[in-house]
Parts: C-alpha cells; sequence; structure tokens
C-alpha cells in the first residue's frame, strides 16, 4: 500500500512539473488570439467566408436545390424522398437538408461576424483602411446575402451580428421579420459602401482577383432586398443607380448569348453581379460539410443532381408548364424562344435538338429534363454527368434581373408605359417581338401577370421563383393558387406557412429561445 502511495505521489509532482508545458500553445494549431494579426490574416479570413458559400447547404447543392422545388418551374423525381417532399410543401422538420441549410448559412454568418469585429480592430500600420473598407465591406455582403436567403426560406431566424463569448450567446432567440429584414439592409447599406466597383486596379492583395463582392453586388442585392419587402422607393432609388446618371451606369450588360451565363467558360460576364466560384480542381475530398482539408474540391453537385436520366441523378425535373410557357409566343423569326433549350433538356428535331450531352437522345422523345447548371449546358463535350465535379459557377445576381425588377417597380408606381423598355431589353436578347407593339396600353394587374411570365421563362431553374411567388402573395390569393396547381400538382398538398422550409427540429430542442415558424404548424 506504501508503495502505491508513493507512486502515486510521484505521478502528482511528474504531472504537476509538467503543468507549465502541457499549456503551451501548439504550433500546429492557431487559436483566435494568435491569429488575426497579420495583413494576410485578415485576407484569409475574408476569403474563409467565400468558402462557406460552397459547402452542401449553400451553393453547392441543396439550396439550390430544395428552393427550385417549390417552384411550379421544378419538381422532385428522386428516391430521395427529402428532394421530392419537399416540392410537396410537405417536408418533415427533421430532413437533413433542411438542416444543412440552416447550419451551413449560419457558418457564412458566424465566419462574416469573425471578419467583421477583428479586422476592425487592425491598426493602419498592419492593414491600409482602404484594405481594411473592402474586407469589411465583403464580409457585410455575405452576411447580408446569408439573412437574405436564411429570410426567404425560413421567414423568422435568430439574428447574430457577433462572435459567441458566453454559453447564453448560443443560443440566440428569434428575431422579428422586421428585425431580421433591417439587419440585411443594414449589412447591404454598409457593403455598397465599403466595396469597389472592380478589384481590377485596387491596392492590396486582393488586386485583380475575380469574384469578391463588388459595389454592384451590394446595391442590387440591397435593392431586391427592398422590392422583396414591397419598398418600391428605396428599390427604384437603388436600380436607378445601373442606368444613365448612376454610379454604376455602363458596368454590366446582358450577354448576347443567355447560354453564357451557364457555361463555365463565360464565367464572371459582363452580366453577373455575383456568383459563386467553383472549379474541378485536383483533390479527393468532397465539400459535403463546413472544414476543408488540403485534399478539399471546389466542386458543385448541381450538375450532377440535376443531369437528366442516364447522365446524372435525374433527382428533378422541370415541369411541363414551364416548358409550354417557353412555347407561348414565338421569336421574330418564327422559332421557339431560345432560353428554352438552355433551360430544358428536350427531344427538338424542328430546332436540330437532338443531342444530348452530345449523345444522340436516349430517353423517350417526350420527356424534358433540366439542361441549366448541367454540363449539357455548358457545351464542353461531356457525355455524363460525375458525382460532385462540377466546375460550373452559380449565379446568384445578373443584369437581367435589374432590368425586369426595375419594370416591376416602376408598374407598382403606377409608371406603367415606363416598364415597357426595361423589359424589352430581356425579350430582344430572346429575340421576341415588341412588347409594346403586341401588347400595347397594359394596366397595372395585366402589366404584373406579363412581369411573371417574363421572370419565369428569364429565371427558370436559377432559385428564383419561389420568392416570386411568396412576395407577389400568390400562395394567399384563390385564384392565383389555383393557377399554380395547374402548373404543378405539387400545390395541391401545400397548406398556409408551408411555402417556407420548417426551423430543423433538432435545433428547436436544443434552443428554446428559439421559435418555429409558420412551416412547422
Amino acid at each position: 500500500m506504501k508503495r502505491i502511495i508513493y507512486l502515486f505521489a510521484g505521478l502528482v509532482f511528474i504531472l504537476s512539473g509538467c503543468r507549465k508545458k502541457l499549456e503551451l500553445s501548439n504550433p500546429n494549431l492557431q487559436t483566435t488570439a494568435d491569429f488575426w494579426k497579420t495583413r494576410e490574416q485578415a485576407y484569409a479570413g475574408s476569403t474563409a467566408i467565400y468558402n462557406a458559400l460552397t459547402v452542401d447547404g449553400t451553393y453547392m447543392r441543396s439550396f439550390p436545390g430544395l428552393t427550385d422545388s417549390r417552384g411550379d418551374d421544378f419538381t422532385g423525381d428522386s428516391p430521395w424522398l427529402d428532394l421530392v417532399l419537399t416540392g410537396e410543401f410537405i417536408i418533415p422538420s427533421t430532413s437533413a437538408p433542411v438542416f444543412w441549410i440552416w447550419r451551413d448559412h449560419y457558418l457564412i454568418v458566424n465566419r462574416a461576424n469573425q471578419v467583421l469585429e477583428h479586422v476592425s480592430k487592425y491598426p493602419e500600420s498592419v492593414l491600409s483602411t482602404q484594405e481594411k473598407n473592402r474586407i469589411l465591406g465583403q464580409a457585410y455582403f455575405l452576411r447580408g446575402l446569408a439573412y437574405y436567403n436564411l429570410a426567404t426560406t425560413f421567414k423568422i431566424v435568430p439574428v447574430i451580428t457577433k462572435v459567441a463569448e458566453t454559453p447564453e450567446d448560443y443560443f440566440a432567440a428569434t428575431a422579428t421579420e422586421d428585425d431580421l429584414w433591417n439587419q440585411i439592409i443594414s449589412d447591404l447599406k454598409a457593403a455598397e459602401a465599403n466595396l469597389p466597383i472592380s478589384y481590377a486596379n485596387v491596392d492590396g492583395l486582393d488586386k485583380g482577383e475575380i469574384g469578391r463582392a463588388t459595389q454592384g453586388a451590394a446595391s442590387g442585392l440591397l435593392g431586391k432586398a427592398y422590392l422583396y419587402r414591397k419598398d418600391y422607393t428605396n428599390a427604384g432609388a437603388q436600380f436607378q443607380k445601373f442606368f444613365t446618371g448612376g454610379p454604376l451606369a455602363g458596368v454590366y450588360s446582358l450577354m448576347q448569348d443567355y447560354r453564357d451565363n451557364f457555361r463555365d467558360f463565360k464565367e464572371n460576364n459582363a452580366e453577373s453581379l455575383f456568383e459563386v466560384q467553383f472549379t474541378e480542381g485536383q483533390g479527393s475530398d468532397i465539400n459535403w460539410c463546413c472544414d476543408p482539408t488540403a485534399s478539399w474540391k471546389q466542386v458543385q453537385a448541381i450538375s450532377v443532381t440535376y443531369g437528366m436520366e442516364g447522365a446524372g441523378f435525374s433527382d428533378y425535373l422541370p415541369t411541363r408548364w414551364i416548358y409550354n410557357e417557353y412555347k407561348k409566343e414565338k421569336t421574330v423569326d418564327g422559332k421557339d424562344d431560345p432560353r428554352m433549350l438552355v433551360t430544358i433538356a428536350s427531344y427538338e428535331p424542328a430546332d436540330n435538338s437532338v443531342l444530348a450531352y452530345t449523345r444522340p437522345w436516349w430517353n423517350p422523345d417526350t420527356a424534358i429534363y433540366p439542361r441549366k447548371y448541367t454540363n449539357d449546358g455548358v457545351g464542353n463535350g461531356k457525355t455524363t454527368e460525375v458525382a460532385a465535379q462540377s466546375g460550373i459557377n452559380y449565379r446568384v445576381l445578373r443584369y437581367a434581373d435589374i432590368l425586369l425588377m426595375y419594370a416591376e417597380v416602376l408598374n407598382e408606381q403606377n409608371k406603367t408605359p415606363e416598364a415597357y423598355s426595361y423589359i424589352q431589353q430581356v425579350r430582344d436578347r430572346a429575340r421576341l417581338p415588341d412588347l409594346a407593339t403586341v401588347k400595347p396600353g397594359m394596366t397595372q394587374a395585366q402589366m404584373r401577370d406579363q412581369l411573371a411570365h417574363e421572370r419565369a421563362l428569364e429565371f427558370a431553374i436559377e432559385g428564383q421563383r419561389i420568392n416570386d411567388l411568396i412576395r407577389w402573395g400568390w400562395f394567399y390569393d384563390p385564384a392565383k393558387l389555383a393557377e399554380l396547381k395547374s402548373h404543378d400538382r405539387d400545390f395541391n398538398s401545400w397548406t398556409p406557412g408551408k411555402e417556407y422550409l420548417p426551423i430543423p427540429q433538432g435545433e428547436l430542442d436544443v434552443n428554446k429561445n428559439l421559435k418555429p415558424n409558420p412551416a412547422n404548424g
């Protein structure tokens, strides 16, 4: 017994003697206290926020899919029931993809909060004021974008604007809808004030870097946020910045070829205000979750998820309604709307479209599939999709959207005649007839329906339709709801509140300050 006591006493002495060594910092693992010291670390922190845009719950796969599927232009066609039930508005709050969207958007928020907190304290001797402002502006923009997506997806969520310091900070309460949108607008205003129009000639480590958020991205998304909230005065003021006399006039323009907006070799083009950067690259680890490694790939899986039967997973299909919508109006030379075959893969001998993925059409002649955001739509010669291997950038905001949103603002301000010219710019690219000639003198109500049609054709399968339907109030208008049901039978199972995704049940279980949203009912 005495020997054991001595041995124990010896161990206590040894351990106490080693205590200081055990508390030394691990040189291979930096802490927050060790980081945020150098100019390079400030830039690295900014880049890390962008990194969070490329994981499963943001733009890599689940967020585009679960957003598209709730529109009347897209429907689930997958053995993975989460993808089907989301489109049918009956997805349970225990759904894994729904949780991933929540988790990964708060990953953006958390990283943005760290940058805003730490980089704002950098002295001029380490980071110039101009560089600091750009880095902070990007953090504001990306946090604003994250909250915009959370607001349009879940309606009400917690607003977290600082790095957690106490246990209570990890259990944030649900904010009011007004507070949430006020935060979005505040963030985007701060971003707009601090971001450059271009990085081509800035002075810093980010000089010439394409893909970083710009003043145009912030201005456009801010206008979109105002429009979502039906603040037409402020929305109009934002969009006017892109036209004659505005600070962004001439910076953006429509690409001549609509397909260039979805090709991997025409990325970050004149029409793009902001897009998420993906690349095929080399590596072995796929970015399904959150923490990259040296072998991590910055690829997206939308392409294989949307890819047609026999070439991809074919987890979703365009609705027959959107296909028919493209057929409603012929071009000035008597052809189908050219956007149809960019958006939808269908067997169209009259248009010499009998190939898919460079191969002769192999599916039923009457079948239709997504083409936008697939390698079939890129024209890169690939004959099939490989799981999570696509490098096609995801376009978050395009100049075409600015044009159509401004037309909508003008119509809502009882300036319907002025809306025609902005719509026509988008129609001209599609070689559609002059709207003022074929439909002159439309009333405000008629123009609303026309804009709904124009937006459906221009932005099908781009994660836009469900947000448009919600902000237009179509779910709660009996006539419009009946119309939606005729477009897509998924809407037959919609019940009030279910137009949003539910707050994840696991979050509600652990955070008693979190409130359910209407979709949890």
